[in-house]
């Protein structure tokens, strides 16, 4: 199982590359250390040209692959959140009781790498911490919804419409099902980026240990029914 996930290949909306990293190892590479580069200097810090210094390529060879960093960004986050989706499938794919499913669901995305499921050419551990520091900056911007409309964002929308259907194997009748479940998702990653510098405003730990069964106790309460 571990060789099949690593060799899976990730769709990713071909309207966010000029041209598939995937199609080449000089690509892969710019995938790859860019993935470092963002996880240690930030995403405002990070540039192209110190990513061509860093590749011993140009700028322009790298402007093949991306429009900018803010689209490459957006593929990086696409990417994991494919990479997530499998996850979730996999690890729900024999459990018949929506109540256990749900809370395997929102613990796979809480702690998507604690099977250690590596990848061929993707660090997914700070690829997991660029999605806690950075994804939102991917789409708060005047962009969206053009991004969106051709659709950047789909594969992020996907984990959602899983939960909720999920939400719904529950109870049918919750009216809020959208909306619990982009909560669901963005505190996945929104508290464990405040554990990491406002402590004082979560209790969840750095390592979001207490995460997942926290969501799943408060999904639970939220749509309770009388089961």
């Amino acid at each position: 199982m571990q060789e099949l996930l690593k060799s899976i290949q990730i769709r990713v909306n071909d309207k966010i590359y000029l041209k598939d990293p995937e199609s080449s190892e000089l690509g892969k590479n710019i995938v790859r250390r860019s993935i470092d580069m963002i996880h240690s200097m930030g995403l405002e810090a990070f540039t192209f040209k110190k990513l061509a210094i860093e590749l011993s390529t140009t700028e322009s060879t790298i402007y093949r692959y991306f429009e900018n960093k803010h689209k490459l960004l957006i593929y990086l986050i696409s990417w994991y959140w494919g990479w997530l989706e499998y996850e979730m499938v996999l690890n729900s794919i024999n459990i018949a009781d929506p109540v256990e499913k749900l809370g395997n669901t929102i613990e796979t995305i809480c702690h998507p790498l604690k099977n250690n499921i590596e990848h061929d050419h993707i660090n997914l551990q700070p690829l997991h911490k660029i999605i806690i520091e950075e994804s939102n900056k991917a789409f708060l911007t005047k962009e969206v919804d053009i991004e969106n409309e051709d659709g950047l964002f789909s594969n992020y929308k996907r984990i959602n419409d899983r939960l909720i259907k999920n939400i719904k194997e529950i109870n049918p009748h919750y009216p809020y099902a959208n909306t619990l479940a982009s909560i669901i998702i963005d505190s996945s990653n929104h508290q464990r980026f405040l554990a990491n510098h406002f402590p004082r405003l979560t209790d969840i730990d750095k390592t979001g240990s207490d995460l997942g069964s926290f969501l799943v106790e408060m999904v639970l309460k939220t749509i309770k029914t009388d089961r």
